[in-house]
Protein backbone atom coordinates (compact mmCIF):
# COMPACT_ATOMS: atom_id res chain seq x y z
CA UNK A 1 0.00 0.00 0.00
CA UNK A 2 1.05 3.61 -1.09
CA UNK A 3 1.44 6.25 1.37
CA UNK A 4 -1.27 8.14 0.26
CA UNK A 5 -4.16 5.33 0.40
CA UNK A 6 -2.47 4.73 3.69
CA UNK A 7 -2.96 8.97 4.85
CA UNK A 8 -6.60 8.70 3.72
CA UNK A 9 -7.12 5.60 5.76
CA UNK A 10 -5.82 7.35 8.85
CA UNK A 11 -7.78 10.46 8.57
CA UNK A 12 -10.93 8.48 7.94
CA UNK A 13 -10.60 6.51 11.20
CA UNK A 14 -9.63 9.89 13.02
CA UNK A 15 -13.56 11.11 11.96
CA UNK A 16 -15.08 8.21 12.17
CA UNK A 17 -13.76 8.45 16.18
CA UNK A 18 -14.72 12.61 16.72
CA UNK A 19 -18.06 11.91 14.77
CA UNK A 20 -18.70 8.91 17.76
CA UNK A 21 -17.79 11.84 20.62
CA UNK A 22 -20.29 14.08 18.83
CA UNK A 23 -22.81 11.55 18.48
CA UNK A 24 -22.26 10.49 22.33
CA UNK A 25 -22.13 13.69 23.51
CA UNK A 26 -25.45 14.58 22.34
CA UNK A 27 -27.31 11.14 23.54
CA UNK A 28 -25.86 11.84 27.19
CA UNK A 29 -23.02 9.08 27.31
CA UNK A 30 -20.54 11.37 27.57
CA UNK A 31 -18.82 14.70 27.90
CA UNK A 32 -16.37 16.37 25.55
CA UNK A 33 -13.44 17.25 27.18
CA UNK A 34 -10.15 15.96 28.02
CA UNK A 35 -11.07 13.95 31.10
CA UNK A 36 -14.50 12.82 32.56
CA UNK A 37 -16.36 14.99 34.98
CA UNK A 38 -15.54 13.16 38.62
CA UNK A 39 -17.52 15.73 40.81
CA UNK A 40 -19.91 14.26 43.20
CA UNK A 41 -23.58 16.06 42.08
CA UNK A 42 -25.48 18.31 44.70
CA UNK A 43 -27.03 17.05 47.57
CA UNK A 44 -30.50 17.42 46.89
CA UNK A 45 -33.24 19.03 49.78
CA UNK A 46 -34.38 15.72 50.70
CA UNK A 47 -31.34 14.61 51.40
CA UNK A 48 -30.15 17.57 53.74
CA UNK A 49 -33.24 18.14 55.16
CA UNK A 50 -32.30 15.59 58.41
CA UNK A 51 -28.99 17.46 59.07
CA UNK A 52 -31.27 20.37 59.01
CA UNK A 53 -33.80 19.18 61.31
CA UNK A 54 -31.25 17.50 63.77
CA UNK A 55 -29.18 21.05 64.20
CA UNK A 56 -32.51 22.63 64.50
CA UNK A 57 -32.93 19.80 67.51
CA UNK A 58 -29.62 20.73 69.45
CA UNK A 59 -30.25 24.57 69.05
CA UNK A 60 -34.07 23.72 70.20
CA UNK A 61 -32.69 21.68 73.22
CA UNK A 62 -30.05 24.04 74.10
CA UNK A 63 -32.27 27.15 74.17
CA UNK A 64 -34.53 25.43 76.38
CA UNK A 65 -33.12 23.37 78.92
CA UNK A 66 -30.45 25.69 79.58
CA UNK A 67 -32.18 28.74 81.34
CA UNK A 68 -33.24 25.74 83.70
CA UNK A 69 -29.19 24.67 84.67
CA UNK A 70 -27.41 26.31 86.95
CA UNK A 71 -23.75 26.51 87.77
CA UNK A 72 -23.35 26.05 91.79
CA UNK A 73 -20.15 27.45 94.10
CA UNK A 74 -19.20 25.88 97.08
CA UNK A 75 -17.00 26.90 99.66
CA UNK A 76 -15.66 24.83 102.84
CA UNK A 77 -13.53 25.90 106.18
CA UNK A 78 -10.76 24.44 107.05
CA UNK A 79 -11.63 21.60 109.53
CA UNK A 80 -9.37 18.58 110.48
CA UNK A 81 -7.89 15.84 108.29
CA UNK A 82 -10.62 13.39 106.88
CA UNK A 83 -10.32 10.07 105.22
CA UNK A 84 -11.03 11.96 101.85
CA UNK A 85 -7.25 10.66 100.66
CA UNK A 86 -7.67 6.98 101.69
CA UNK A 87 -10.65 6.65 100.19
CA UNK A 88 -9.95 8.35 97.36
CA UNK A 89 -6.81 5.25 96.64
CA UNK A 90 -9.21 3.01 96.58
CA UNK A 91 -11.26 4.20 93.57
CA UNK A 92 -10.75 2.56 89.68
CA UNK A 93 -7.93 3.79 87.90
CA UNK A 94 -8.76 6.95 86.34
CA UNK A 95 -11.85 8.30 88.24
CA UNK A 96 -10.14 9.66 91.54
CA UNK A 97 -8.70 13.15 89.49
CA UNK A 98 -12.65 13.95 88.94
CA UNK A 99 -13.33 13.92 92.85
CA UNK A 100 -10.01 16.23 93.83
CA UNK A 101 -11.55 19.20 93.08
CA UNK A 102 -14.10 18.29 95.89
CA UNK A 103 -11.06 17.05 98.46
CA UNK A 104 -10.22 20.30 100.84
CA UNK A 105 -6.57 20.28 102.39
CA UNK A 106 -6.96 20.19 106.11
CA UNK A 107 -5.66 23.54 106.90
CA UNK A 108 -7.05 25.79 104.29
CA UNK A 109 -10.21 26.44 103.14
CA UNK A 110 -11.32 25.76 99.73
CA UNK A 111 -13.80 26.88 96.86
CA UNK A 112 -15.48 23.96 94.34
CA UNK A 113 -17.40 24.44 90.95
CA UNK A 114 -20.23 22.02 89.87
CA UNK A 115 -24.07 21.97 88.05
CA UNK A 116 -27.34 21.23 88.94
CA UNK A 117 -30.69 21.70 87.19
CA UNK A 118 -34.12 23.03 88.35
CA UNK A 119 -36.49 19.87 88.66
CA UNK A 120 -39.57 23.01 89.82
CA UNK A 121 -40.76 26.27 90.12
CA UNK A 122 -40.20 26.76 93.69
CA UNK A 123 -36.47 26.01 93.36
CA UNK A 124 -35.57 22.37 93.94
CA UNK A 125 -32.56 21.56 92.13
CA UNK A 126 -31.11 18.04 91.57
CA UNK A 127 -26.98 17.98 91.23
CA UNK A 128 -24.73 15.59 92.85
CA UNK A 129 -24.20 14.12 96.42
CA UNK A 130 -20.05 15.04 95.65
CA UNK A 131 -20.47 18.31 94.74
CA UNK A 132 -22.30 19.80 98.24
CA UNK A 133 -21.19 17.21 100.51
CA UNK A 134 -19.50 19.39 103.61
CA UNK A 135 -19.97 22.38 101.85
CA UNK A 136 -20.51 25.40 104.62
CA UNK A 137 -21.85 27.67 101.84
CA UNK A 138 -23.58 27.00 98.53
CA UNK A 139 -24.22 29.37 95.85
CA UNK A 140 -26.50 28.87 92.94
CA UNK A 141 -25.95 31.45 89.08
CA UNK A 142 -28.63 30.88 86.97
CA UNK A 143 -28.11 31.94 83.24
CA UNK A 144 -29.28 35.21 83.52
CA UNK A 145 -26.24 35.87 86.29
CA UNK A 146 -29.03 36.40 88.75
CA UNK A 147 -27.46 34.44 92.21
CA UNK A 148 -29.10 32.77 95.06
CA UNK A 149 -27.37 31.07 98.54
CA UNK A 150 -29.41 27.70 98.37
CA UNK A 151 -29.69 25.34 101.14
CA UNK A 152 -29.15 21.23 101.34
CA UNK A 153 -32.09 19.33 101.79
CA UNK A 154 -30.93 16.26 101.85
CA UNK A 155 -28.27 13.88 100.31
CA UNK A 156 -27.95 10.37 99.22
CA UNK A 157 -23.77 8.95 99.08
CA UNK A 158 -25.01 5.64 97.78
CA UNK A 159 -26.38 6.79 94.56
CA UNK A 160 -24.62 10.71 94.66
CA UNK A 161 -27.96 12.31 94.66
CA UNK A 162 -28.65 15.67 96.36
CA UNK A 163 -31.40 18.04 96.43
CA UNK A 164 -30.55 21.77 96.81
CA UNK A 165 -33.25 24.47 97.34
CA UNK A 166 -33.51 28.30 96.28
CA UNK A 167 -36.20 30.18 97.88
CA UNK A 168 -37.48 31.77 94.55
CA UNK A 169 -40.62 31.46 92.73
CA UNK A 170 -41.51 31.09 88.80
CA UNK A 171 -38.44 29.67 87.86
CA UNK A 172 -37.44 27.91 84.64
CA UNK A 173 -37.80 23.85 84.69
CA UNK A 174 -36.73 20.93 82.74
CA UNK A 175 -38.75 17.90 81.60
CA UNK A 176 -37.66 14.78 83.25
CA UNK A 177 -37.50 11.74 80.49
CA UNK A 178 -37.87 8.22 80.97
CA UNK A 179 -33.82 6.77 80.94
CA UNK A 180 -35.16 3.01 80.24
CA UNK A 181 -36.07 4.43 76.69
CA UNK A 182 -32.60 5.41 75.87
CA UNK A 183 -30.61 2.87 73.55
CA UNK A 184 -26.94 2.75 72.33
CA UNK A 185 -26.33 5.13 70.06
CA UNK A 186 -29.37 7.62 70.75
CA UNK A 187 -28.28 11.40 70.43
CA UNK A 188 -27.83 13.28 73.89
CA UNK A 189 -26.66 16.56 75.43
CA UNK A 190 -24.77 17.69 78.16
CA UNK A 191 -25.32 20.67 79.73
CA UNK A 192 -22.98 22.26 82.53
CA UNK A 193 -20.33 24.15 83.92
CA UNK A 194 -17.13 22.34 83.00
CA UNK A 195 -13.44 23.85 83.79
CA UNK A 196 -15.29 27.33 84.95
CA UNK A 197 -17.07 27.79 81.57
CA UNK A 198 -20.35 28.36 82.29
CA UNK A 199 -23.43 26.81 80.69
CA UNK A 200 -21.65 24.99 77.94
CA UNK A 201 -23.27 22.51 75.82
CA UNK A 202 -21.50 19.58 74.13
CA UNK A 203 -23.47 16.65 72.41
CA UNK A 204 -22.63 13.09 71.92
CA UNK A 205 -24.73 9.64 71.99
CA UNK A 206 -25.49 7.34 74.38
CA UNK A 207 -22.49 4.74 73.97
CA UNK A 208 -23.31 2.33 76.79
CA UNK A 209 -25.87 1.69 79.23
CA UNK A 210 -25.87 -0.39 82.88
CA UNK A 211 -22.23 0.40 82.85
CA UNK A 212 -20.85 -0.48 86.50
CA UNK A 213 -17.94 1.99 88.08
CA UNK A 214 -16.74 -0.89 90.43
CA UNK A 215 -15.45 0.92 93.50
CA UNK A 216 -16.20 4.76 92.42
CA UNK A 217 -18.97 5.21 95.77
CA UNK A 218 -17.31 3.13 98.18
CA UNK A 219 -20.65 1.76 99.46
CA UNK A 220 -22.25 -1.76 99.70
CA UNK A 221 -25.26 -0.68 97.60
CA UNK A 222 -23.84 1.49 94.76
CA UNK A 223 -25.71 1.45 91.78
CA UNK A 224 -23.73 0.24 89.09
CA UNK A 225 -26.46 0.95 85.97
CA UNK A 226 -24.89 4.08 84.78
CA UNK A 227 -25.38 5.93 81.76
CA UNK A 228 -21.82 5.93 78.90
CA UNK A 229 -21.82 8.62 77.06
CA UNK A 230 -19.00 10.18 74.70
CA UNK A 231 -20.55 13.69 75.19
CA UNK A 232 -17.74 15.72 76.13
CA UNK A 233 -18.10 15.75 80.40
CA UNK A 234 -15.25 17.67 82.14
CA UNK A 235 -14.63 18.84 86.04
CA UNK A 236 -17.28 21.21 86.74
CA UNK A 237 -19.71 19.45 84.37
CA UNK A 238 -20.85 16.94 87.42
CA UNK A 239 -24.93 17.03 88.11
CA UNK A 240 -25.50 18.63 85.10
CA UNK A 241 -27.86 16.98 83.13
CA UNK A 242 -27.78 14.66 80.25
CA UNK A 243 -30.45 15.26 77.89
CA UNK A 244 -31.75 13.65 74.94
CA UNK A 245 -33.21 14.26 71.30
CA UNK A 246 -36.44 15.76 72.86
CA UNK A 247 -35.18 17.70 75.20
CA UNK A 248 -35.81 15.65 78.45
CA UNK A 249 -33.10 14.70 81.28
CA UNK A 250 -32.26 10.98 81.37
CA UNK A 251 -28.83 10.99 83.48
CA UNK A 252 -27.26 13.41 85.88
CA UNK A 253 -23.55 13.60 84.40
CA UNK A 254 -21.30 12.35 88.05
CA UNK A 255 -17.92 10.96 86.26
CA UNK A 256 -15.41 10.69 83.71
CA UNK A 257 -12.90 7.60 82.99
CA UNK A 258 -9.28 9.15 82.49
CA UNK A 259 -5.47 8.98 83.01
CA UNK A 260 -6.00 12.52 83.01
CA UNK A 261 -9.05 14.09 85.35
CA UNK A 262 -9.93 15.73 82.01
CA UNK A 263 -12.55 13.91 79.16
CA UNK A 264 -11.31 11.56 77.31
CA UNK A 265 -14.53 10.22 75.60
CA UNK A 266 -15.62 8.26 78.28
CA UNK A 267 -18.48 10.07 80.65
CA UNK A 268 -20.90 9.01 82.76
CA UNK A 269 -24.83 9.36 84.59
CA UNK A 270 -27.01 8.53 87.08
CA UNK A 271 -30.39 7.33 85.77
CA UNK A 272 -32.67 9.82 86.01
CA UNK A 273 -35.30 7.55 86.89
CA UNK A 274 -33.09 6.74 90.29
CA UNK A 275 -32.47 9.81 90.72
CA UNK A 276 -36.02 11.11 91.25
CA UNK A 277 -36.59 8.51 93.33
CA UNK A 278 -33.84 9.59 95.45
CA UNK A 279 -35.32 12.99 95.24
CA UNK A 280 -39.11 12.68 96.04
CA UNK A 281 -37.44 10.60 99.12
CA UNK A 282 -36.13 13.00 100.61
CA UNK A 283 -38.04 15.60 99.77
CA UNK A 284 -40.81 13.65 101.45
CA UNK A 285 -39.36 11.89 103.73
CA UNK A 286 -36.39 13.45 104.56
CA UNK A 287 -34.11 10.42 103.77
CA UNK A 288 -34.10 7.40 100.92
CA UNK A 289 -36.18 5.00 101.16
CA UNK A 290 -34.38 2.13 99.49
CA UNK A 291 -35.46 -1.32 99.28
CA UNK A 292 -33.07 -3.98 99.55
CA UNK A 293 -32.62 -8.01 99.14
CA UNK A 294 -29.85 -7.80 101.52
CA UNK A 295 -27.29 -9.82 99.15
CA UNK A 296 -23.79 -9.14 97.79
CA UNK A 297 -24.11 -9.69 94.38
CA UNK A 298 -21.65 -10.45 91.06
CA UNK A 299 -21.80 -10.95 87.76
CA UNK A 300 -22.28 -14.46 86.12
CA UNK A 301 -19.84 -15.72 84.34
CA UNK A 302 -19.35 -19.06 82.07
CA UNK A 303 -18.17 -21.28 84.45
CA UNK A 304 -20.77 -19.46 87.25
CA UNK A 305 -23.79 -20.37 84.46
CA UNK A 306 -22.40 -24.05 84.42
CA UNK A 307 -22.71 -25.36 87.79
CA UNK A 308 -25.63 -23.12 88.20
CA UNK A 309 -27.42 -25.20 85.08
CA UNK A 310 -28.25 -22.25 82.90
CA UNK A 311 -28.07 -22.95 79.16
CA UNK A 312 -26.86 -19.32 78.40
CA UNK A 313 -24.97 -17.00 80.43
CA UNK A 314 -27.50 -14.87 82.46
CA UNK A 315 -28.71 -13.72 85.90
CA UNK A 316 -27.10 -12.32 89.23
CA UNK A 317 -24.83 -14.22 91.66
CA UNK A 318 -25.45 -14.26 95.20
CA UNK A 319 -21.95 -14.03 97.24
CA UNK A 320 -22.83 -13.29 100.85
CA UNK A 321 -26.03 -11.54 102.38
CA UNK A 322 -25.67 -7.47 104.13
CA UNK A 323 -25.29 -6.58 106.77
CA UNK A 324 -21.92 -8.84 107.48
CA UNK A 325 -21.94 -8.88 110.89
CA UNK A 326 -25.25 -9.99 110.99
CA UNK A 327 -26.85 -11.93 107.97
CA UNK A 328 -29.63 -13.66 109.45
CA UNK A 329 -31.22 -9.85 109.34
CA UNK A 330 -31.25 -9.94 105.83
CA UNK A 331 -34.20 -10.47 104.42
CA UNK A 332 -33.21 -12.41 101.13
CA UNK A 333 -31.23 -15.05 104.11
CA UNK A 334 -34.50 -15.12 105.99
CA UNK A 335 -36.58 -15.91 102.47
CA UNK A 336 -34.05 -18.99 102.27
CA UNK A 337 -31.64 -17.24 99.46
CA UNK A 338 -28.29 -19.23 100.09
CA UNK A 339 -24.89 -17.90 98.45
CA UNK A 340 -24.07 -19.78 95.47
CA UNK A 341 -27.99 -18.92 94.02
CA UNK A 342 -28.29 -17.17 90.78
CA UNK A 343 -30.99 -15.19 90.41
CA UNK A 344 -32.85 -15.32 86.69
CA UNK A 345 -36.36 -13.50 87.40
CA UNK A 346 -38.21 -10.91 90.05
CA UNK A 347 -41.89 -11.47 89.46
CA UNK A 348 -41.92 -12.94 86.50
CA UNK A 349 -39.13 -10.30 84.72
CA UNK A 350 -35.78 -11.91 83.15
CA UNK A 351 -32.30 -11.10 85.30
CA UNK A 352 -29.38 -10.77 82.72
CA UNK A 353 -27.44 -8.92 84.66
CA UNK A 354 -26.26 -6.73 87.99
CA UNK A 355 -27.84 -3.50 86.61
CA UNK A 356 -30.91 -5.19 85.38
CA UNK A 357 -31.58 -6.55 88.96
CA UNK A 358 -31.39 -2.63 90.79
CA UNK A 359 -33.25 -1.30 88.18
CA UNK A 360 -36.20 -3.90 88.88
CA UNK A 361 -35.38 -3.60 92.45
CA UNK A 362 -35.38 -0.38 93.01
CA UNK A 363 -38.88 0.00 91.45
CA UNK A 364 -40.33 -1.43 95.03
CA UNK A 365 -40.37 -0.08 98.48
CA UNK A 366 -39.52 -1.37 101.65
CA UNK A 367 -41.83 -3.60 103.08
CA UNK A 368 -43.41 -5.15 99.34
CA UNK A 369 -42.93 -8.80 98.85
CA UNK A 370 -41.16 -10.17 95.24
CA UNK A 371 -41.12 -13.42 94.02
CA UNK A 372 -37.33 -14.43 93.21
CA UNK A 373 -36.52 -17.20 90.91
CA UNK A 374 -32.95 -18.44 91.28
CA UNK A 375 -31.13 -21.66 90.15
CA UNK A 376 -29.13 -23.42 92.81
CA UNK A 377 -26.44 -25.86 91.44
CA UNK A 378 -28.93 -27.48 88.92
CA UNK A 379 -32.47 -26.86 90.46
CA UNK A 380 -34.93 -24.33 90.23
CA UNK A 381 -36.20 -22.36 93.51
CA UNK A 382 -38.98 -19.99 93.52
CA UNK A 383 -38.78 -17.76 97.23
CA UNK A 384 -40.99 -14.94 98.33
CA UNK A 385 -38.27 -12.06 99.41
CA UNK A 386 -40.52 -8.95 101.54
CA UNK A 387 -37.58 -6.57 101.52
CA UNK A 388 -36.03 -4.28 103.43
CA UNK A 389 -33.84 -1.38 104.06
CA UNK A 390 -30.70 -0.79 103.85
CA UNK A 391 -28.65 -0.99 107.28
CA UNK A 392 -26.51 2.04 108.26
CA UNK A 393 -23.14 2.63 106.24
CA UNK A 394 -20.06 1.38 108.33
CA UNK A 395 -17.97 4.09 106.68
CA UNK A 396 -15.90 4.67 109.76
CA UNK A 397 -15.13 1.58 110.26
CA UNK A 398 -14.21 0.91 106.69
CA UNK A 399 -11.98 3.79 106.55
CA UNK A 400 -9.92 2.40 109.98
CA UNK A 401 -9.46 -1.26 108.29
CA UNK A 402 -8.23 0.89 105.19
CA UNK A 403 -4.86 -1.73 103.94
CA UNK A 404 -1.93 1.31 104.85
CA UNK A 405 -0.26 1.03 107.97
CA UNK A 406 -0.74 -2.83 107.72
CA UNK A 407 2.33 -4.95 108.75
CA UNK A 408 3.10 -7.93 105.77
CA UNK A 409 1.42 -11.12 106.74
CA UNK A 410 3.28 -13.35 108.79
CA UNK A 411 3.85 -16.92 106.70
CA UNK A 412 3.18 -20.14 108.31
CA UNK A 413 2.41 -23.86 107.33
CA UNK A 414 1.58 -23.02 103.32
CA UNK A 415 -0.06 -26.17 101.52
CA UNK A 416 0.14 -25.96 97.65
CA UNK A 417 -3.15 -27.09 95.28
CA UNK A 418 -1.44 -27.18 91.62
CA UNK A 419 -5.02 -27.83 90.51
CA UNK A 420 -6.24 -24.61 91.56
CA UNK A 421 -3.23 -22.38 91.18
CA UNK A 422 -3.19 -21.06 95.15
CA UNK A 423 -0.91 -22.02 98.04
CA UNK A 424 -3.06 -21.48 101.75
CA UNK A 425 -2.63 -21.45 105.06
CA UNK A 426 -4.54 -20.66 108.35
CA UNK A 427 -5.20 -17.21 108.73
CA UNK A 428 -2.79 -15.54 110.86
CA UNK A 429 -3.82 -13.73 113.91
CA UNK A 430 -1.86 -10.43 113.66
CA UNK A 431 -3.42 -10.41 110.50
CA UNK A 432 -6.95 -11.03 111.93
CA UNK A 433 -6.89 -8.16 114.35
CA UNK A 434 -5.00 -5.32 111.88
CA UNK A 435 -8.08 -5.97 109.28
CA UNK A 436 -10.59 -6.28 111.73
CA UNK A 437 -11.83 -9.97 110.50
CA UNK A 438 -14.72 -10.95 112.06
CA UNK A 439 -14.59 -14.41 114.20
CA UNK A 440 -17.17 -15.87 112.05
CA UNK A 441 -14.23 -15.46 109.37
CA UNK A 442 -11.22 -16.19 111.07
CA UNK A 443 -11.64 -20.24 110.71
CA UNK A 444 -10.79 -20.33 106.71
CA UNK A 445 -7.89 -20.76 104.68
CA UNK A 446 -5.49 -17.54 103.26
CA UNK A 447 -4.86 -17.11 99.86
CA UNK A 448 -1.08 -16.37 100.11
CA UNK A 449 -0.11 -17.18 96.50
CA UNK A 450 -1.77 -17.30 93.00
CA UNK A 451 0.10 -18.89 90.12
CA UNK A 452 -0.21 -16.66 86.88
CA UNK A 453 -0.70 -19.45 85.29
CA UNK A 454 -3.52 -21.39 87.27
CA UNK A 455 -7.50 -20.90 87.01
CA UNK A 456 -7.23 -18.82 90.59
CA UNK A 457 -5.47 -16.16 88.78
CA UNK A 458 -7.92 -12.84 88.89
CA UNK A 459 -10.44 -14.48 90.66
CA UNK A 460 -8.64 -14.78 94.21
CA UNK A 461 -6.16 -12.27 95.64
CA UNK A 462 -2.88 -12.97 97.60
CA UNK A 463 -3.08 -12.12 101.41
CA UNK A 464 -6.80 -10.82 101.37
CA UNK A 465 -8.77 -13.52 100.14
CA UNK A 466 -10.13 -16.14 102.85
CA UNK A 467 -11.78 -19.26 101.70
CA UNK A 468 -14.69 -20.03 103.60
CA UNK A 469 -16.83 -22.59 102.30
CA UNK A 470 -16.80 -24.79 99.45
CA UNK A 471 -20.70 -24.51 97.73
CA UNK A 472 -20.07 -27.32 94.95
CA UNK A 473 -19.91 -30.02 94.41
CA UNK A 474 -20.47 -30.73 97.65
CA UNK A 475 -21.39 -27.84 100.78
CA UNK A 476 -18.65 -27.73 103.40
CA UNK A 477 -17.11 -25.48 105.76
CA UNK A 478 -13.45 -25.25 105.87
CA UNK A 479 -12.25 -25.68 109.20
CA UNK A 480 -8.46 -26.37 108.56
CA UNK A 481 -6.07 -27.56 105.33
CA UNK A 482 -7.17 -31.20 105.96
CA UNK A 483 -10.95 -30.23 104.96
CA UNK A 484 -9.85 -28.60 101.77
CA UNK A 485 -7.48 -31.15 100.58
CA UNK A 486 -10.77 -33.54 101.07
CA UNK A 487 -12.29 -31.76 98.67
CA UNK A 488 -10.06 -30.77 95.85
CA UNK A 489 -8.15 -34.52 95.86
CA UNK A 490 -11.02 -35.80 94.55
CA UNK A 491 -11.22 -33.18 91.22
CA UNK A 492 -10.32 -33.66 88.15
CA UNK A 493 -9.13 -31.79 85.19
CA UNK A 494 -11.88 -29.61 84.24
CA UNK A 495 -13.99 -30.19 87.44
CA UNK A 496 -15.72 -27.13 88.44
CA UNK A 497 -15.40 -26.20 92.79
CA UNK A 498 -17.44 -22.79 93.70
CA UNK A 499 -15.84 -21.13 96.32
CA UNK A 500 -17.28 -18.74 99.26
CA UNK A 501 -14.65 -15.98 99.76
CA UNK A 502 -14.12 -13.65 102.28
CA UNK A 503 -11.96 -10.51 101.44
CA UNK A 504 -10.49 -8.51 104.20
CA UNK A 505 -10.17 -5.28 102.35
CA UNK A 506 -13.09 -2.78 103.23
CA UNK A 507 -15.62 -2.86 103.56
CA UNK A 508 -15.45 -6.51 103.79
CA UNK A 509 -17.86 -8.92 102.17
CA UNK A 510 -18.17 -12.35 100.77
CA UNK A 511 -18.29 -13.64 97.05
CA UNK A 512 -18.17 -17.05 95.44
CA UNK A 513 -15.59 -17.74 92.72
CA UNK A 514 -16.51 -20.79 90.56
CA UNK A 515 -12.68 -22.51 89.13
CA UNK A 516 -12.04 -25.08 86.42
CA UNK A 517 -9.42 -27.30 87.68
CA UNK A 518 -6.46 -27.67 85.56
Amino acid sequence: MTKYPRARLTAAVVVAFLCGLVFASGSNLTHLGWAQSKTAPKPTLQQVQPLVETQNAFEAIADHVTPAVVSIQTERFARTKTNNRQQRQRLPGGIEDFFRQFDPQQDQPSEASGSGFIVSKDGYILTNNHVVADADKVTVKLLDNRTYNAKVIGRDPTTDIAVIKVDVSDLPTVALGDDANARVGQWVVAIGNPLGLDFTVTAGIVSARGRSLGALLNTRYAIQDYIQTDAAINPGNSGGPLVNIRGEVIGINSAIASNTGFYAGYGFAIPITLAKQVMDDIIQYGKVRRAVLGINIGEVDPNDAQVAGLKDIHGVKVSGFDPADDPDASPAKKAGVEVGDVIVAVNGQSIDRVSTLQRVIRGFKPGETVRLDVMRFGDKKTLNVKLGEPPADRATDVASADESGRQPVSRGTERSYDKLGISVQAVPPELAQQARVGEQWRHGLLVTDISPSGPAYRQLSENTSIIERVLYPQKRDIRSPADFEDIVSKLKSGDLITLMVYDIRPPGATTTVTLKVQ
